[in-house]
């Protein structure tokens, strides 16, 4: 069972505030944009990379020394070699992803007023780690665009109950034998979603708008992503995933690929697993509504959302608050990254009981909100998740 009271319930009625009265309530200082500071953050991401790249060629020769072994015993040594290769992969992962967040601020144009700084650091940056920088930045334009509308939203999108083939009248029995999966089941498809949504995001549309046809993705200028003048952006992404899986065609042939999985390999995969769980976190739990035709305006897409604190220090230092302060994000994507936790001060005594935040540890709402969040009415304006029994987290408010 969800925890009903874990965060505040959404405002039914819509905001009566217009996105320029937020604006002119956040100080014009927190809208500038500081190409060296952001050159600084991306450098940080780099410089992490490239120590822990050092050091982790440094553990096995450590623990197969004679001095290691000595003071350590064989199987310490093997205990603390997996140890340190673990911290890697850790620390790494969330070094890598952290590149991918300034990638991110450059897709918007918060890295820097220059809009060729922004597309030349992007574009390296999400090239390296196997993102589509020029077309990821068009779908991503849209999401933001359209946050929270079911019928134009590009990401997280959700099923509805036709979708599911589940009656409108459903039973309780009904609902079981639909829905009825073993805790193991439910983990195991956690974590495959965790792995490779994001790829399947990218290459099928899965989470993405249900109104696109079969064959939508983000490597085919013609996919109805695009418009004919978005040709060259996909060209120019495409251009840049090639280059990246030539350099690590390179590194299997020069270095081995076995060693190509272990030092980029897993920590790749960690950074699909970040971006897939902070920005499903963001849009997806029993608190947040989603908006149907003419009730859907910008900032009813804009709050329908929340902060959350990630992983403590090791979100706020490595991730630069990507999921802190995510909200502000939305009503202002050009806004930079760092002042984000400024602007939320001003923001949130702005839009008052709009603002939504959660203090739950992070993992623990991921496996709540998987569980509950299973799919929204195909009727109604206004729509909530509904879980494994039919019900909307309104309902358990009595």
């Amino acid at each position: 069972m969800h925890n009903a009271t874990q965060h505040p319930r959404y405002p039914s009625a819509p905001p009566s505030w217009t996105l320029k009265d937020i604006r002119d309530k956040i100080p014009a200082h927190l809208f500038k944009r500081d190409t060296r500071k952001a050159l600084l953050y991306a450098s940080r991401s780099l410089v992490l990379s490239a120590v822990f790249f050092l050091l982790a060629g440094r553990i096995n020769a450590v623990f197969e020394s004679t001095v290691a072994r000595e003071w350590l015993g064989l199987y310490g040594c093997a205990f603390l070699r997996v140890i340190c290769w673990m911290s890697y992969w850790w620390y790494q992962g969330l070094a890598f992803t952290g590149s991918w967040v300034m990638g991110h601020e450059c897709g918007h144009g918060a890295f820097s007023e220059s809009k060729i700084i922004c597309d030349a650091v992007g574009s390296v940056l999400h090239s390296l780690l196997f993102t589509p920088y020029f077309s990821w930045k068009v779908s991503h334009h849209r999401h933001h665009s359209n946050h929270a509308s079911m019928e134009k939203d590009e990401a997280y999108v959700p099923k509805t109950r036709s979708d599911l083939g589940i009656p409108r009248h459903a039973t309780a029995k009904e609902y079981e034998e639909i829905f009825e999966d073993a805790p193991l089941y439910t983990l195991f498809m956690l974590i495959r979603q965790q792995i490779f949504a994001f790829d399947a995001y990218l290459l099928y549309n899965v989470s993405g708008q249900k109104k696109y046809p079969k064959g939508t993705n983000h490597f085919i200028p013609s996919s109805v992503i695009f418009n004919e003048s978005h040709y060259w952006d996909v060209v120019a992404a495409n251009a840049g995933m090639l280059s990246a899986l030539g350099v690590l065609w390179w590194a299997c042939g020069y270095y081995g690929a076995w060693n190509v999985m272990v030092y980029y390999g897993i920590p790749w995969m960690q950074v699909n697993h970040w971006i897939v769980m902070i920005t499903y976190l963001h849009h997806t739990d029993p608190v947040l509504p989603h908006f149907r035709g003419a009730v859907w305006n910008y900032q009813r897409g804009a709050t329908a959302t929340m902060d959350r604190d990630f992983l403590g220090w090791h979100g706020r230092f490595f991730l630069y608050d990507v999921a802190h302060y995510h909200v502000i994000h939305h009503f202002f994507p050009r806004m930079p990254w760092y002042n984000g936790e400024e602007a939320t001060k001003y923001l949130r005594e702005a839009i008052g009981p709009y603002y939504l935040r959660s203090g739950k540890p992070v993992f623990e709402a991921l496996w709540d909100s998987y569980n509950f969040c299973q799919f929204v009415d195909d009727e109604g304006d206004v729509v909530y998740y509904r879980n494994r029994e039919g019900k909307t987290i309104l309902e358990y408010d009595g």
